[in-house]
C-alpha cells in the first residue's frame, strides 16, 4: 500500500467488517462512563456556542451521532464506508449519514458549531493530516468546538508510529 491509497484502502476494509464492527461497538458508550462524559461536555459546549449543529466525522455505523442527537445537537455523520452509512441510515433513520471523506467534507464554510473526530483520523497518513485538519476548520463556525480522539504517542523522537490496525493500517499521534 502508498500512501496516497490510504483512504481506498480503509474503505474496503470498513466495507469490509461493517456488520461485525457494528455489533461489537453498538453499547459500547454504556461500558464507559468517561467516554459519555467527554461527549456531554462536548455538547453542552457546542450548544452553548451556537445552534447545535455538529458533524461527527468518521462515524461508523452511527451510534456516537445517535447519542449526540439524545445529548440535543443537531448531529449528521460523514464516513468513507458505504457499508458503515448504510448500517447508519438502517439503524438510525431519522438522523442524517452521508459518504464522504474528511479531507473534503461536503459542508459549507463556517456551518457547524462543532466537529467530532473520534478514532477516524488514525488511517490518514502524516503527510495527509494537515489537509484534514484545515478541512475540519473551514466547516467550523468561528467559536467553534473541535474534539478529536486518537491513539497517543509519548515517544518524542518518533510523534507518529504506524501500528497495525485489524482493519487497516493506521498511526498514533503526538498530542503536540
Amino acid at each position: 500500500m502508498v500512501e496516497h491509497d490510504a483512504l481506498s484502502v480503509t474503505r474496503e476494509g470498513y466495507d469490509a467488517v461493517a456488520l461485525t464492527y457494528a455489533e461489537l461497538f453498538r453499547d459500547s458508550l454504556r461500558d464507559s462512563p468517561l467516554d459519555r462524559a467527554v461527549l456531554g461536555v462536548f455538547a453542552e459546549a457546542v450548544q452553548a456556542s451556537g445552534n447545535g449543529q455538529v458533524a461527527d466525522v468518521g462515524c461508523g455505523p452511527g451510534h456516537i451521532t445517535a447519542h449526540l442527537d439524545e445529548l440535543g445537537l443537531a448531529a449528521s455523520g460523514v464516513d468513507t464506508s458505504p457499508a458503515m452509512i448504510e448500517l447508519a441510515r438502517q439503524a438510525y433513520p431519522g438522523l442524517r449519514f452521508d459518504v464522504g471523506s474528511m479531507a473534503a467534507l461536503n459542508i459549507a464554510d463556517g456551518a457547524l458549531d462543532g466537529v467530532l473526530s473520534r478514532w477516524s483520523i488514525i488511517h490518514t497518513p502524516p503527510r495527509e493530516l494537515p489537509v484534514i485538519l484545515a478541512e475540519f476548520h473551514r466547516v467550523l463556525a468561528p467559536g467553534g468546538h473541535l474534539l478529536v480522539g486518537f491513539s497517543a504517542s509519548d515517544d518524542a523522537t518518533h510523534p507518529t508510529q504506524i501500528f497495525d490496525h485489524t482493519v487497516a493500517p493506521a498511526y498514533r499521534w503526538s498530542p503536540d
